[in-house]
């Protein structure tokens, strides 16, 4: 999940919240969004047995 910041970067947030915190954990703030696009794909790629 990629949210804008107000700064002008992006941000890379885990899909689900983590348990302990109740919130959803950053996975990577990037300074555009297809640095983020791809980061994102580079995870689920590895969450799902890469």
């Amino acid at each position: 999940m990629i949210r804008k910041l107000r700064v002008g970067g992006y941000r890379l947030y885990s899909r689900k919240k983590d348990p302990k915190t109740g919130k959803r954990r950053n996975l990577g703030t990037f300074k555009s969004r297809a640095a983020a696009e791809k980061h994102e794909r580079a995870v689920q790629y590895f969450k799902h047995g890469g």
